[in-house]
């Protein structure tokens, strides 16, 4: 399947910045099955949620213990901006 893709100009040098050592064809290919993958997950979770149960869960959740994470179990510093409470 082939596809004229008009790629505004301002798009550019982040495609040259972040493509590293690929073609601009292979890496709007794989940004298209990432893209792909991340839509067919949302709609199998949005699935899965809607089968569940909120009050379960939280019964679940009663039962874990009230303790802080080991190091080990917890977030680096680059990755604590992306934790949700």
């Amino acid at each position: 399947m082939n596809f004229a893709l008009r790629i505004p100009d301002y798009y550019r040098s982040d495609i040259e910045l972040l493509k590293g050592d690929i073609s601009i064809n292979q890496f709007i290919i794989n940004a298209v099955a990432e893209k792909i993958a991340t839509l067919k997950t949302l709609y199998l979770l949005e699935q899965r949620a809607k089968r569940g149960s909120r009050s379960h869960a939280l019964r679940l959740l009663s039962n874990a213990p009230d303790i802080e994470c080991e190091d080990r179990d917890g977030f680096d510093d680059g990755l604590k901006m992306l934790a949700v409470y």
